[in-house]
């Protein structure tokens, strides 16, 4: 790979420059964030309330683990793990948009969870965390909108103790033809109608719906966390592979 291509990265179908991709992801974020939870259940019909459930189930949190939920932006997940962990347990909530970690706070305080919780501000790419320190690490839709998944992956492990597990839950790619154009139609022509309506911001759903398409499919994401040092990585397609579930664990 040249110089140039190793500087460059794709923010949707367009290609932008590395060091630049973060800060439009974060103007994204931070234009959805006050109606994120809206849009997640008006978007999927609340499906995605089921596929964060599985992966809870698939996590085996147990009280007193210390768990990290990246990305964690609004913290669905976060609220569920915080009752599984209990009072001898932890969870961080880790996101890098400080919009998405403001939202999420205020809904889990509202919501009475505030003992075992704390909130960082992180890049998934070199995160701020020691070596060997969480249990579980929990990255539901975010990957997608990381620079370098690579490095991302890599740094989950470090911060994973042996025996710890990693589960990404992401959009993925459709197994059959006539869902793939079902949701091509769905996705292109309907949902950023939908963000102007609701968020008065067609823009960042357009670019949403590109993250996805660029996103590797589930034997490439596969082999990424297998590359970087997981081992027994699997994956669970669900909704005909609209959203795919990985895990993997470090021994």
């Amino acid at each position: 790979m040249s110089q140039g291509a190793e500087k460059s990265t794709h923010f949707g179908y367009k290609t932008v420059e590395a060091d630049q991709k973060a800060d439009m992801v974060a103007g994204v974020f931070h234009s959805v964030a006050a109606k994120y939870d809206i849009m997640n259940d008006v978007m999927s019909f609340g499906i995605h309330r089921i596929w964060k459930r599985f992966t809870i189930e698939s996590s085996g949190a147990r009280p007193g683990m210390k768990v990290l939920d990246l990305a964690g932006g609004t913290g669905d997940l976060t609220a569920k793990f915080s009752h599984l962990v209990g009072d001898r347990g932890q969870v961080t909530l880790a996101d890098i948009n400080d919009s998405m970690l403001k939202v999420g706070r205020e809904k889990l305080r509202n919501k009475g969870i505030v003992g075992n919780v704390n909130y960082v501000q992180a890049n998934a790419e070199a995160l701020p965390f020691p070596d060997n320190h969480f249990d579980i690490i929990t990255i539901a839709f975010g990957l997608r909108n990381v620079t370098d998944k690579d490095a991302a992956i890599r740094s989950m492990l470090r911060v994973l103790k042996p025996g710890g597990k990693l589960l990404i839950l992401e959009f993925s790619k459709p197994k059959h033809d006539i869902m793939r154009k079902i949701y091509d139609l769905y996705s292109f022509k309907i949902m950023p109608k939908m963000g102007a309506l609701i968020t008065q911001d067609a823009d960042s759903y357009a670019y949403l719906a590109e993250s996805i398409r660029m996103h590797p499919d589930q034997e490439t994401l596969k082999g990424m966390m297998v590359e970087a040092g997981f081992e027994q990585v699997d994956y669970t397609n669900m909704t005909d592979g609209i959203v795919a579930l990985h895990k993997g664990y470090k021994f």
